[in-house]
């Protein structure tokens, strides 16, 4: 029996996958190169390398295309087919933006170290000041978790009136997170 809710879920998807595009744009305009070469394999710059492959490894990880068989005619199948791409569409969403988090902090991190250096080269009397940077972007990166991100996401969208009645758990996706990595 239909629940007349397909319309929803359409609409969801839809709002999850344009927040995705927005993400996934956001991603591909950071420069992860350093200005110069000694600092290629800093810990922000890395970090920067690393969002810029995680991006485009969530956007071109194949979508689980096997629906299954909805009981009980046209409507049920759509709703079958509507939520295992609302599993698709959140679960991408949500590792966007935690790359766009991590991102957001190893940008920082740049910043940070630039006004250190205040366009100099690194030398002895950088180190205090350099060590305090490095820790202060492996921190922020370890407060970026996959419960941080589904409750952040959860009131973004509550904030936005968004309709959020059959998102997935947080377990449903990590467990899709998984099985694409």
């Amino acid at each position: 029996m239909a629940d007349g809710l397909n319309d929803a879920r359409a609409t969801r998807v839809a709002d999850l996958l344009s927040d995705f595009r927005a993400l996934q744009h956001n991603i591909a305009s950071v420069t992860c190169d350093p200005p110069h070469p000694d600092d290629f394999y800093t810990e922000g710059y890395a970090a920067l390398r690393q969002c810029s492959v995680d991006g485009q490894h969530v956007l071109n990880v194949a979508a689980d295309t096997r629906v299954p068989t909805g009981r009980g005619g046209q409507a049920e199948q759509e709703k079958a087919e509507l939520t295992q791409v609302l599993l698709d569409s959140f679960s991408r969403r949500h590792e966007a933006q935690k790359i766009c988090m991590r991102q957001s902090a190893a940008m920082r991190w740049v910043a940070y170290r630039d006004g250190v250096l205040q366009g100099m080269r690194p030398d002895p009397s950088h180190v205090p000041a350099l060590v305090s940077c490095d820790q202060a972007l492996r921190a922020e990166l370890a407060t970026i978790t996959d419960e941080n991100i589904y409750n952040l996401m959860r009131n973004s969208d509550f904030t936005m009136g968004r309709w959020t009645d059959e998102d997935p758990s947080l377990r449903n996706v990590q467990r899709w997170l998984r099985s694409r990595r």
